[in-house]
């Protein structure tokens, strides 16, 4: 399987675990075997699912907290600039926070690298995290 096959079936399962209503309804299961046993991805510390993810038990945690802050998650566009690993690719998103119901679209570049068709690491680079936080908080009535 190619380094795009890879990705390629990753973002098919992403796709169905999120349509499929995230944890508690869909099994991450189908995502696993896109991963490595120690893959690590790298997300801003600024966003609410920011930090560092370890291993797979770290990937489903991370999905855990990624459907938590979405209500929807849409990758509206995919280009990818590179093909074999590390592997290049720019996400337009159009996304919903759960919990202020604020729509955001915004683009994701991400570096992913993928060893023994299995990624082993993921760097994701928003262009605004601030305006990513800003949509998933609710602010009180004196503007803060």
């Amino acid at each position: 399987m190619t380094d795009l096959a890879v990705l390629q079936g990753m973002y098919a399962a992403e796709t169905q675990y999120l349509a499929a209503g995230g944890p508690g309804t869909a099994d991450f299961a189908p995502l696993e075997p896109f991963f490595s046993a120690d893959v690590v991805l790298h997300q801003a510390t600024s966003l609410p699912y920011g930090g560092t993810w370890r291993g797979h038990e770290g990937m489903e945690r991370f999905f855990l907290a990624m459907s938590q802050t979405w209500d929807i998650f849409e990758m509206v566009e995919q280009h990818f600039l590179a093909t074999t690993s590390p592997l290049v690719v720019l996400t337009y998103v159009h996304a919903r926070a759960r919990t202020t119901g604020r729509e955001l679209d915004f683009p994701i570049l991400q570096t992913i690298t993928v060893k023994g068709e299995r990624i082993t690491e993921v760097h994701p680079f928003y262009w605004d995290t601030a305006a990513i936080a800003d949509a998933c908080t609710t602010h009180l009535p004196n503007g803060t």
